[in-house]
């Protein structure tokens, strides 16, 4: 706590001397203060909630030693090639073929976030409107995510967050550009 020193300052009253008042000085003891400083840090640490990580499901296929199923192949016109580029910029083939003639027309480059997005959508709702809906009742519009050398990490997280914004359910995640994808893509591909 805090204490008043009284003891006297002067000489007193002594053969001539003057009277003098007593001048009191304080000192102020911390402890409480800092106790008290100590106890509120640890409350609003223990009271804040940290922030959890989060992950995302990502689902591959069973590695089985099964043949593979025959399938059909898959139309160029229900899909969407995301091709993940450098400088955070998303090149998107959508409903045509990388080896069609038109295909060079086709390709559009989209930043990630709300464009991209909306590219997204519109392909899909373009398959909807086409080829209408499978046995299961799901879009049969399907979205190939292909990142090139100069994309990032982030940039796939970032493709396959926009798959679960837009609830794209078939998607796949391929790393090899085909030749023609390679010719089509030209200067984009390297670094």
């Amino acid at each position: 706590m805090s204490e008043i020193d009284t003891s006297g300052g002067g000489k007193g009253k002594g053969k001539g001397g003057k009277v003098r008042s007593k001048k009191a000085s304080t000192s102020v003891d911390m402890t409480p203060m800092v106790d008290l400083g100590f106890l509120l840090i640890t409350f609003f640490i223990l009271a804040t909630t940290l922030s959890k990580p989060s992950s995302m499901t990502l689902n591959v296929p069973d590695k089985s030693n099964e043949k593979e199923q025959e399938t059909e192949p898959l139309k160029a016109s229900k899909v969407a090639t995301l091709f993940l580029g450098k400088n955070n910029v998303a090149h998107v083939l959508d409903g045509v073929a990388s080896s069609e003639d038109g295909a060079k027309a086709a390709l559009k480059d989209f930043s990630y976030g709300f464009p991209l997005r909306e590219a997204l959508m519109k392909a899909r709702v373009r398959v909807d409107a086409e080829f209408g809906k499978d046995a299961k009742g799901e879009s049969q519009f399907v979205c190939v995510i292909k990142p090139l050398r100069g994309s990032t990490y982030k940039n796939t997280v970032d493709a396959i967050d926009e798959m679960a914004i837009t609830k794209i359910k078939r998607y796949a995640l391929v790393d090899a550009l085909t030749p023609d994808e390679t010719k089509l893509l030209g200067d984009k591909t390297k670094d």
